[in-house]
């Protein structure tokens, strides 16, 4: 009579590994799905940067074919490239150059010092930007705090206006929770106050995709604007409403030496010219 008795407990034991199997095969299955564009796991904050969403939504498309245009060759960077080697990257031919300075109203990046003086040191024209958290706080505030450290504008020859990096959101919603009208709101804002701190329009870094998402395709920055457009294909694509020609273009996000690499839509004389204002 004890026979049946062991194997039904043998049969429960194996019932039970079963489940466990089965739990664990679909935890590493939940784990390996893609976030979906409306997401909310997070980063830690602070660790975006250029591009940081294009990337993971937009993917690649190729590479930039040639052209007969004059482009003068670029790069962006931010904390996590550390201490750069500006001088391998000036040989290459790089020539201007973007650094992280902040993001949000809380985070510096703390390789700021070395990247935007040793850009600067090797000959390049630089500028810095700021990456939009339009979740945690007003534009202007934003603004405020990019041009208190580091986002402001030197009529020196060699320093580019500021940029604002508008993009995915990689800490949760696409788009940061805003509606069409809010988003374009809190852009403003953001323009607006640091055309008044510095004199000077700031840039507005962008994708096609995101900002016709996120924006429903705001066509009143372009005429006042630089535009600098994410696609990594082969050619810049269909720009954002009211902008009728790009200024710069991230290309990749796996250029040489370090960092996402860029072009300008002109020779290095537009370049110094743009820093002028």
């Amino acid at each position: 009579m004890r026979r049946p008795i062991a194997v039904a407990k043998r049969h429960s034991r194996l019932l039970t590994s079963g489940v466990i199997l089965a739990a664990q095969s679909l935890l590493l299955t939940l784990s390996a799905v893609p976030a979906s564009a409306d997401d909310t796991r997070t980063s830690a904050r602070g660790t975006a940067h250029m591009g940081t969403g294009v990337l993971a939504h937009e993917g690649v498309q190729g590479r930039p074919v040639g052209t007969r245009v004059a482009q003068t060759e670029g790069v962006d960077v931010s904390s996590h490239q550390g201490n750069v080697a500006w001088s391998t990257l000036w040989n290459s031919g790089v020539k201007w150059a973007y650094v992280k300075a902040t993001e949000g109203t809380s985070y510096r990046n703390p390789y700021f010092a070395q990247q935007y003086g040793g850009s600067y040191d090797v000959g390049m024209v630089r500028g810095a930007y700021h990456f939009a958290t339009p979740d945690t706080s007003g534009g202007a505030a934003q603004a405020d705090y990019f041009v208190d450290h580091g986002g402001a504008w030197s009529k020196d020859g060699r320093t580019l206006p500021g940029v604002l990096d508008i993009e995915y959101n990689p800490y949760g919603a696409t788009c940061y929770g805003r509606t069409h009208s809010q988003m374009v709101s809190w852009i403003r804002a953001f323009l607006d106050r640091y055309k008044q701190r510095t004199g000077r329009h700031a840039a507005v870094y962008t994708s096609t995709n995101w900002w016709t998402q996120c924006t429903g395709n705001y066509s009143g920055f372009g005429a006042s604007n630089p535009l600098w457009i994410a696609r990594y294909a082969s050619t810049v694509g269909e720009l954002p409403a009211g902008w009728d020609f790009h200024t710069m273009w991230q290309y990749t996000s796996s250029g040489p030496t370090v960092g996402d690499h860029d072009k300008f839509n002109g020779a290095l004389d537009r370049v110094k010219a743009l820093a002028n204002g």
